[in-house]
């Protein structure tokens, strides 16, 4: 298996919709459209009797309503994009060699403008300059790395007008649904989709120098770009840290398998609290 680490991976899929929780709405609309019935039978005048088309007909009504009402609800993905977009940065980096120069995603952690990324989106650089959502960008500088689980931290020299650090979550399960965000092949701010596919996976670096492990395996799609971006939760809480996806051929390109680092062993490199 090839092992591609871009300093940059994702694009963009849709979130299924929620059929489950709509149903289970619906049927609470209906139970109250049926009390709202008898209730409105009993007046001053004692009790009314309401005719099953009266009551049909009021059951109709609240149903109709309930269903607009879910339908204009935002989707999950938008809710969870929403929690993220504002603590999102892109990294560029200058280096000496054939790659000139580099990009990369990252994400604030904490108040003082702290960004988590991956170690190999900065491996080499002379120089790194972070991008924020309102448009502003900085100079940054490296404050702690750790290659054997591709993590850094960096920290920029101005820090944008509002600092909005993203809510580490935890606790993630095969299954689960997840999402990546960052700048794949220079398309800022994507957001994909997927579950969780696995847990604790090891995976031989691409530089040959030993393997990562205890990684999650997801199937949001990530291409050269997302590397150092958030993998989040539906709760828009950042799980882990985007570091690699895996491709048998040589065009480094998704195809199904991307890793990130647990938030838990990412965060300790920035003095976190294990998740």
């Amino acid at each position: 298996m090839l092992v591609h680490e871009p300093g940059e991976l994702a694009a963009a899929v849709g979130a299924k919709p929620r059929r489950r929780g709509m149903r289970l709405g619906l049927a609470v609309v209906v139970a109250i459209a049926v009390a709202a019935a008898v209730m409105a039978s009993r007046g001053d005048g004692g009790p009314q009797a309401l005719g099953a088309g009266d009551i049909n007909a009021l059951v109709e009504s609240r149903v109709t309503k309930a269903v607009k009402d879910l339908q204009n609800q935002p989707a999950r993905s938008a809710l969870v994009y929403g929690a993220i977009a504002q603590s999102i940065v892109v990294i560029r980096t200058e280096k000496t060699g054939r790659d000139a120069s580099g990009l990369g995603s990252g994400v604030i952690v904490a108040d003082d403008g702290m960004i988590l990324t991956s170690q190999h989106v900065i491996a080499g650089a002379r120089s790194i300059t972070v991008g924020f959502a309102d448009g502003s960008e900085s100079r940054a500088e490296v404050v702690n790395e750790d290659k054997s689980i591709d993590i850094a931290v960096l920290v920029p020299e101005q820090l944008p007008k509002v600092v909005v650090a993203a809510v580490l979550g935890g606790g993630e399960r095969i299954g689960d649904e997840a999402y990546a965000v960052g700048h794949p092949l220079g398309f800022a701010g994507s957001l994909t989709a997927g579950v969780i596919s696995g847990l604790d996976r090891k995976i031989p670096r691409k530089d040959g120098a030993g393997d990562l492990e205890g990684l999650i395996q997801f199937d949001a799609a990530v291409n050269p770009g997302s590397s150092g971006g958030p993998l989040l939760n539906r709760n828009g809480q950042v799980i882990g840290i985007v570091t690699a996806l895996a491709n048998p051929s040589k065009d480094g390109l998704f195809i199904g398998l991307a890793f990130a680092v647990p938030i838990g062993a990412a965060g300790g490199t920035a003095g976190a609290p294990a998740k």
